[in-house]
């Protein structure tokens, strides 16, 4: 497995290279620098207003898991990156956090962030206060119609390879279970936006003791266990999209599914 993965990661780095030296961001001696796709590196989006990093615990949780269950080569740390950095591009996954509403992006963010998603990246968006129509939602949901005034969010259907890529999930999972589903924007037969309201860094999170720092409702430690595998498979889907459907397993995971 670990062959695709490193061959998806190394192509979302080189598609944004090429895509950031298209649009005049970097100069042509800094593309040839950019990432070093050895390892995969979860890149946190730092913004303004709100509270951009309401978990930071998390992401690391979810590596020393992804690290323990699959062949992935991971670091442990996360980076944080602004969507007007030119260092977004240097990592093909950015997660976005939050439990708060926070302020507009400009234009030239907007301009940046699509550029990203439509140049292979992958963003995976958690909110983490878990209150649709406000908050953090609210503010994510403004930011997606900008960055995609044609494609609203939408559920992501039962067999998509978001709830297949690892481990066969049916809906979605983290600290709470506010929504059961995924949602996302798919561009051709990628989705580069994945969007959770169920605060996955909650189920995920810590501390230096071992100690959880908070407690997943309804379904305690089972649904916090499926909350970890729901995080796994999203970055296997990051490394590797769908390449599962052309497997010779895929008619096995349809009929587990009742497809």
């Amino acid at each position: 497995m670990k062959k695709p993965m490193v061959m998806k990661m190394q192509r979302s780095v080189q598609w944004a290279a090429a895509a950031v030296l298209v649009a005049g961001l970097l100069r042509p001696t800094e593309a040839f620098a950019i990432g070093d796709p050895s390892k995969f590196v979860v890149a946190q989006l730092q913004y303004r207003g709100g509270n951009w990093s309401p978990r930071p615990t998390a992401s690391k949780r979810l590596m020393w898991e992804v690290i323990k269950r699959t062949s992935v080569d991971a670091a442990l740390d996360s980076i944080s990156v602004r969507s007007e950095d030119p260092a977004m591009f240097t990592h093909p996954f950015l997660y976005m956090t939050g439990d708060e509403e926070f302020e507009p992006f400009t234009e030239q963010e907007v301009a940046n962030l699509r550029l990203f998603l439509n140049s292979g990246g992958t963003l995976l968006a958690d909110d983490a206060a878990s209150t649709p129509g406000q908050g953090f939602d609210k503010s994510f949901r403004q930011l997606v119609a900008r960055l995609f005034p044609d494609k609203p969010l939408a559920a992501l259907p039962a067999d998509h390879a978001v709830f297949n890529s690892f481990y066969l999930l049916d809906q979605a999972y983290g600290r709470t279970l506010t929504s059961p589903n995924i949602e996302g924007i798919s561009l051709a037969n990628y989705t580069p936006l994945i969007y959770c309201q169920n605060d996955l860094g909650g189920a995920w999170a810590r501390d230096n003791l071992g100690n959880w720092e908070y407690e997943v409702v309804p379904g305690g430690e089972r649904q916090r266990e499926m909350s970890f595998r729901l995080g796994v498979n999203i970055v296997i889907y990051a490394l590797t999209v769908d390449y599962k459907k052309d497997q010779v397993h895929s008619p096995f995971i349809k009929e587990r599914r009742g497809l």
